[in-house]
């Protein structure tokens, strides 16, 4: 766990895509544990009902006796629900299939797009002293996107470098833009991150060209090779940081939490 002496605030971003199959959890886990690597204390919130995030960090389903949903329904506190890694730095409340219900179960409470917020503001929290709060969003906007986003500073955006990719970019957007006016008025992007990105491939170089003239400095300027590395770790239930440190998925993780780590200096951009 974290130092728990000095209060801190930490910055909170949601990686969310309502499209599956774009290296969603992928990248939340791998960017979670680039940063820890960097020295800064990461908490991953584990927000999709199927738990991918939760198995690839090692969280067996015997250890999910607590998860997120205790934790946004006010039913644990921070120290039930966080659970530390095998990965030094890195902190996760881990999710179950209990989140698939959240639709139903919460449409007749009225603060039901704040839970999250709520729960990561509170105190305890705060003691805490993490640097980053990464929330993998499940692939939907669904009612927990949307707590997701009321409760970030920011959204990366992973975007898979094959045909149509672009394509269901704009409901994403859209919805950002609804949260930002109705709910969290300082959400920004932080950004587009291109994925499973092959540069032999004619269509990854055309999707990279057509993002980057469509979104600007939206986008990354690191994107995420196609590695099989990537797509063993989980098996293995580790980041591919931690299976094979040398990969070049793992170097590409590392030079984005650089660059995010970069902008945190920087305005973050506003959705137009």
């Amino acid at each position: 766990m974290p130092d728990r002496n000095t209060p801190k605030t930490a910055k909170i971003i949601a990686v969310a895509n309502q499209k599956g199959g774009v290296g969603k959890t992928t990248t939340t886990i791998n960017l979670g544990a680039a940063l820890a690597e960097l020295d800064q204390n990461v908490l991953l919130i584990d927000l999709d009902p199927q738990g991918n995030a939760s198995t690839g960090l090692g969280v067996s389903p015997y250890a999910r006796q607590v998860t997120t949903y205790d934790f946004i329904l006010g039913d644990a506190t921070p120290d039930q629900a966080i659970q530390q890694t095998t990965v030094p730095n890195l902190s996760i409340i881990p999710a179950t299939t209990d989140l698939s219900s959240a639709d139903i179960e919460l449409i007749s409470n009225e603060k039901r797009s704040f839970l999250l917020f709520d729960a990561l503001r509170q105190l305890p929290m705060d003691q805490l002293r993490f640097d980053y709060i990464l929330i993998d969003c499940p692939p939907s906007l669904n009612i927990l996107t949307v707590n997701a986003m009321v409760a970030s500073h920011s959204v990366i955006v992973p975007l898979q470098s094959e045909f149509f990719a672009l394509e269901g970019l704009s409901q994403l957007m859209l919805t950002i833009r609804e949260v930002r006016q109705s709910a969290n008025k300082s959400l920004r992007i932080e950004g587009v991150v291109l994925t499973m990105y092959d540069r032999r491939n004619n269509l990854s170089q055309q999707v990279e060209a057509d993002a980057r003239e469509n979104l600007g400095a939206l986008v990354f300027d690191t994107v995420i090779p196609r590695n099989v590395r990537l797509s063993e770790a989980p098996s293995f239930a580790m980041p591919a940081l931690s299976y094979d440190s040398q990969s070049a998925g793992s170097v590409a993780y590392r030079k984005l939490a650089t660059e995010i780590l970069a902008k945190a200096k920087a305005p973050l951009k506003k959705v137009s």
